[in-house]
């Protein structure tokens, strides 16, 4: 199978159709449909460390969640470091293809991963006015105490350390919103939606002390940890499109918590 057919049987499963407007994802950059895919490394994201281990080890697909390319390029050259990772994939043969937020809202996706790694129950969708069935809303198997669903969420994901504001310190929790990466639009639309606690990756320390005020808790236990379940998902999919390919899933993750 070529870069081209694959890309459109990812897309049978996450339609662009799904992504928000603002978003830019799909065939990031492509080395032509010349030979057959046989290698592909799955990342949560498509940084020069990864392209890297792409080009050392003969991968001719790199499949990531965030985008190669995001916001609208002037031009592509070595100066930039998105120009950077586009030139040395190209002279690499390799093609890059980012399932951003269609890979959010999808199902199977990045919050689906979320709850299954939770152990979430009755799992529906909930979203705010641009993405409205990007996020998830589900039920613990017994409820909680707040440190208690700390110490659950940081050894699900994980996760060394996580940052919480809840509304209430005798707060008892049972329904949990999902919104994994950046997710401090949600945490309104998780309190409409009946949740005790919105569980994202990373909200702005204003946004979680409006939170605690407009009684809904939230739990940021970082962009890539509450992201990076979904990687076993795509290893899965490629698997599943492609069983003759070697699949790999690389940690992208540089950034260390102390």
């Amino acid at each position: 199978m070529k870069t081209g057919e694959f890309y459109a049987e990812l897309e049978k499963r996450f339609p662009a159709s799904l992504s928000c407007d603002w978003d830019n994802d799909g065939l990031m950059c492509s080395a032509g449909d010349v030979t057959d895919i046989e290698k592909i490394l799955i990342a949560l994201d498509p940084t020069e460390r990864v392209i890297g281990y792409a080009a050392e080890n003969g991968f001719d697909t790199v499949l990531t969640h965030h985008p190669l390319i995001f916001k609208k390029l002037g031009s592509v050259t070595p100066q930039s470091a998105v120009g950077r990772k586009i030139i040395f994939a190209l002279m690499n043969n390799i093609s890059i293809i980012s399932l951003h937020t269609r890979l959010d809202a999808g199902r199977v996706g990045v919050n689906d991963a979320l709850a299954e790694a939770l152990g979430l129950s009755s799992v529906v969708t909930f979203g705010d006015s641009e993405c409205p069935d990007m996020g998830r809303i589900g039920t613990l198997g017994a409820p909680i105490s707040c440190r208690d669903f700390v110490a659950l969420v940081k050894k699900a994901l994980s996760a060394k350390t996580v940052d919480a504001s809840f509304s209430d310190e005798d707060l008892v929790i049972s329904r949990v919103a999902l919104a994994g990466g950046a997710g401090k639009d949600f945490i309104l639309p998780a309190k409409a939606a009946g949740a005790d606690v919105l569980l994202t990756g990373e909200a702005s320390y204003n946004a979680l002390l409006d939170a605690a005020e407009e009684g809904i808790s939230v739990v940021a236990a970082g962009h890539f940890y509450t992201e990076n379940p979904v990687c076993e998902k795509l290893a899965a999919l490629a698997r599943e499109i492609i069983p003759s390919a070697y699949v790999e899933v690389f940690n992208s993750c540089s950034v260390e918590n102390f």
